[in-house]
């Protein structure tokens, strides 16, 4: 359990982990860059196409503001392969199997589906300064209008 809350101006907790080709993708791959990491619960569910599909449709947009987009979930780099072919994904799908990733960026823990209290991943998106600090850390953010919401926040229009 995790009870991890990263703060602005706090350093990103580092990682590699395989990406839907099994490729190794770190953090430090986009040092000097503005990278936009977000957490989704499940490849191939409903809130997480909706959200994949919102940053594959703005990032374009988002890249030539200045930033890169990674997405992380639990799901095997095969499954995250699957979602990249059958929506179009046109960034990075890493796989945190065991939640190491998720944990130390506090994106897993207690929440509440429909009225019960339950553990699991829980949707967040951290926007990570060129330097490796968090400049914006959203917890249980909503996949249907989040990427507007954030493009609001970065001041991209």
């Amino acid at each position: 359990m995790s009870d991890v809350r990263l703060e602005a101006g706090e350093k990103a907790p580092a990682f590699s982990l395989k990406d839907q080709d099994g490729a190794t993708v770190s953090l430090g791959d986009f040092s000097g860059e503005n990278v936009i990491v977000y957490f989704y619960p499940a490849a191939m569910t409903p809130g997480c196409t909706t959200e994949a599909c919102d940053f594959r449709d703005n990032l374009n947009s988002l890249k030539s503001a200045g930033y890169q987009v990674i997405g992380i979930s639990k799901d095997a780099p095969a499954k995250n392969k699957q979602f990249q072919e059958q929506d179009g994904l046109n960034f990075p799908l890493l796989s945190d199997e065991d939640l190491a990733v998720h944990q130390a960026y506090g994106a897993y823990g207690e929440k509440k589906l429909y009225g019960k209290t339950v553990t699991g991943v829980l949707r967040s998106t951290f926007v990570v300064d060129p330097d490796g600090s968090v400049r914006l850390p959203l917890y249980n953010v909503k996949a249907t209008g989040h990427v507007a919401s954030l493009r609001k926040k970065l001041g991209i229009t």
